[in-house]
């Protein structure tokens, strides 16, 4: 029998809330050496939070990281990351800046105390095949109430960003996952401005078939950077995301783009526990 260490954190925490129990939660396997692709994740469906990491030694990094929902594994998403260095800087005392090798490539995290941030890669755009009408169909609103073009974006992992023109439509969304299937919009992230550089974001996903919604997506976020990146947005821009509100979860991510386009993500890592596993 064989003991493995795991943390559970929540990354995007609200300060402005409720303490601890805010933000995306984690498990973080603190070392995965001899477990198998099956066991990672069977691991992430027995935890069954939206992500599950494993740390695994890397040469060219300071950690490499598997990353796997309850279904599938992912190349890359935003609050595993965070969560993720925030252990890895606890096991391996390397102090304030880490890298963490993922299947999307090496990514470099930096932390402020609690707060960390990390770089994503540069953003890759393609045009979604549904019309605008059929998109706000889906999400249960008016093709009205989309205030810009729609636009799949790949900083990491590939999502739908769709602009609203109002936090009351974000908050109204309402989606129909059988139509999402049809129009190909299995991951979408629905955003509007909430004054001043705060936003309020949702972002909806299909587990199996059935509809899901993310607490904080980091991924997420910043693929709304390259969302403004593609639309030539005046750089730099700031925000400070809300997510998880109308889920009653809040979470707040920041995110940052400068004047060369660099996409930075970042929010508030919370230890909440740990434990042994007995494989």
């Amino acid at each position: 029998m064989t003991q493995y260490a795991y943390r559970i954190v929540n990354v995007f925490g609200d300060p402005d809330s409720s303490g601890k129990l805010t933000g995306n939660p984690l498990c973080v396997v603190e070392d995965a050496r001899g477990l198998d692709d099956a066991a990672m994740q069977a691991l992430a469906q027995q935890f069954n939070l939206s992500e599950t990491t494993f740390v695994l030694p890397a040469e060219q990094a300071t950690a490499s990281v598997r990353i796997f929902t309850p279904a599938a594994e992912l190349p890359f998403a935003g609050h595993p990351t965070l969560g993720t260095a925030h252990v890895v800087r606890a096991l391996k005392a390397t102090g304030d800046s880490v890298t963490l090798r993922m299947k999307a490539g090496v990514i470099p995290v930096v932390a402020r105390g609690d707060d960390w941030t990390l770089q994503a890669n540069a953003p890759r755009t393609r045009v979604p095949a549904g019309d605008v009408a059929a998109m706000a169909g889906v999400l249960g609103i008016e093709a009205r109430e989309i205030a810009g073009p729609p636009l799949w974006v790949d900083t990491g992992s590939e999502q739908l960003v769709v602009p609203v023109v109002a936090p009351e439509a974000v908050r109204r969304c309402r989606p129909d996952a059988a139509r999402m299937i049809n129009q190909d919009m299995a991951r979408v992230y629905v955003w509007a401005r909430a004054g001043g550089t705060s936003v309020l974001a949702r972002f909806f996903m299909l587990k199996h078939g059935a509809l899901g919604e993310d607490f904080g997506t980091g991924s997420a976020a910043a693929n709304l950077g390259g969302w403004f990146v593609a639309q030539k947005v005046a750089l730099p821009v700031s925000c400070v995301i809300q997510q998880g509100e109308p889920i009653g979860r809040p979470a707040r991510l920041r995110l940052d783009v400068d004047r060369e386009a660099r996409i930075f993500v970042g929010g508030r890592v919370i230890e909440l526990g740990r434990g042994t596993l007995s494989l």
